[in-house]
């Protein structure tokens, strides 16, 4: 069937979350919507997925309220659900920063997809940073971007320390859909970087737009895909590389064995030959979920 992925969302002050999240769920659970949708007082940020006609009485059903009449929805083509439930939750910030109140009307400046090729093909000299966790960034990434150590995006305090001798270079921030990135150089403004630009609508509205172009290996994806490969061209297809054998993939598993979930980068042969566990010890645990769940 035609189905479709949507990613979205919007800082915006929202004064009615829970009044949104009962009349929500029960559209959704009426029109088989499924996805994560995080709502709070700073905005909304959500995934689902549903059949073409649902999504677009979906998209409808937004901006049916005045906060988010403008929202602009990233759209992916599925042949199925990419979910297999329905979760609508309040929360204290649509995306897990914990920075402190950052004044989100002085982001960097938004970047198109054709202006970050401009600045790579001009010559002039700037910095693209990953606003992404380490598992992410392993195996997708934009040409000669900075990949920082983080575990999680409430770690971009300390990395916008390390990034302090960028300060008055033009720094470019990118995300999979913006709503990091945003927040993430709004920061790097309220720190006294200079030049600082984020990416507009992410990761996902360049590779829609520049497959095979400045954007290198998959992108790692919060629905059960899991990642998504963009590019045609088979040097920039995978740059991630296999736990095992160290050849190029971008597949994800967790270790099958359960106490240690450990995610790793695998290829389809090693996988198997491994018994999708990390170690002769997890291969022996008893507690190891079944192979048709992972």
């Amino acid at each position: 069937m035609d189905y479709r992925v949507l990613l979205f969302y919007k800082y915006i002050k929202f004064d009615c979350p829970h009044q949104f999240l009962e009349t929500h769920l029960r559209f959704c659970n009426e029109n088989n919507i499924l996805g994560r949708v995080w709502i709070s007082n700073e905005g909304i940020n959500g995934t689902v997925s549903g059949t073409h006609q649902n999504i677009e009485k979906y998209k409808s059903e937004i901006r049916s309220y005045p906060e988010f009449a403008d929202i602009w929805f990233k759209e992916d083509v599925h042949d199925s659900h990419a979910f297999n439930k329905i979760h609508i939750r309040i929360k204290k910030e649509i995306v897990n920063a914990s920075f402190g109140d950052v004044d989100l009307s002085k982001t960097g400046k938004r970047l198109k997809p054709e202006e970050l090729n401009e600045l790579y093909e001009s010559g002039k000299e700037f910095v693209i940073v990953d606003a992404r966790n380490n598992y992410e960034s392993v195996i997708g990434k934009f040409k000669n971007a900075i990949t920082p150590d983080m575990q999680t995006f409430r770690d971009w305090t300390r990395i916008a320390e390390e990034l302090e001798k960028y300060k008055d270079k033009t720094v470019v921030t990118y995300c999979t859909g913006g709503i990091r990135c945003e927040k993430a150089s709004a920061y790097l403004v309220e720190k006294g970087f200079k030049n600082v630009y984020q990416m507009d609508g992410g990761i996902w509205n360049y590779i829609n737009q520049f497959p095979d172009k400045y954007w290198e290996g998959s992108v790692f994806v919060f629905d059960e895909r899991r990642i998504v490969t963009p590019n045609t061209r088979e040097d920039l297809k995978h740059i991630g590389k296999c736990y095992y054998c160290g050849k190029p993939s971008s597949y994800y598993i967790n270790c099958h064995n359960q106490d240690c979930d450990k995610l790793l980068v695998t290829c389809d042969e090693c996988k198997t030959e491994n018994d999708y566990c990390c170690s002769d010890e997890c291969r022996k645990s008893s507690n190891r979920r079944t192979r048709n769940h992972g």
